[in-house]
């Protein structure tokens, strides 16, 4: 039976590129799989999916009226699919989710999803809130705060390296805009912010 998965980290645990290793995994066996990622999502440049130590895959972009089950299901119908890997799933709709749930009850197909759990404030994405309701699996990927414990708040930082409290939920950047903390460090930062 297939399954749902949901991959959750902070910033710099490796979602990308476990991803890409999972993706690796099933074409070096000779099977079919689809990428997707985030339309709003632009830096890996040539690559839609890039990860920090520079592994890179091209994928479909998915934004907020993709259909994402009719997508893959088109696909499927033209090359048998042994998966569909999702980056950036904290961008899902909760409607998208609940295709990508469809792919695997329905289509038999395995989905992997890859995303933040929580945005610079500790709330929730849509994505990930509906992921974490309803996936089948739930995996956290870990990263380190820099005393060692592990992160999993994601700090956003302005050009000086001050902690941001305020905006939008949503601001694409990397190491440059976020820091991934301890939540004991993340709340001090805040405060000192």
């Amino acid at each position: 039976m297939a399954k749902l998965y949901f991959y959750y980290a902070s910033m710099n645990a490796g979602k990308s590129t476990t991803l890409l290793q999972a993706d690796f995994n099933y074409r070096e066996r000779g099977m079919a799989t689809m990428l997707w990622t985030a339309a709003l999502d632009h830096r890996g440049g040539d690559h839609a999916i890039e990860s920090r130590i520079g592994l890179a895959a091209d994928a479909h972009r998915f934004g907020a009226q993709t259909d994402i089950h009719g997508a893959v299901m088109a696909a499927h119908g033209e090359t048998p699919l042994s998966c569909v890997l999702i980056d950036e799933a904290q961008f899902l709709s909760a409607d998208q989710v609940w295709q990508a749930a469809r792919i695997a009850d329905e289509g038999g197909i395995p989905v992997l999803c890859y995303g933040l759990r929580t945005d610079f404030q500790g709330e929730l994405f849509p994505g990930s809130a509906a992921l974490l309701g309803i996936a089948d699996a739930l995996v956290e990927l870990k990263a380190v705060c820099h005393c060692g414990r592990k992160a999993t708040m994601n700090l956003r930082v302005d050009a000086a390296g001050h902690a941001v409290i305020e905006g939008a939920q949503t601001e694409i950047g990397g190491n440059d805009r976020y820091v991934a903390l301890c939540r004991r460090h993340f709340t001090q930062a805040r405060r000192a912010g």
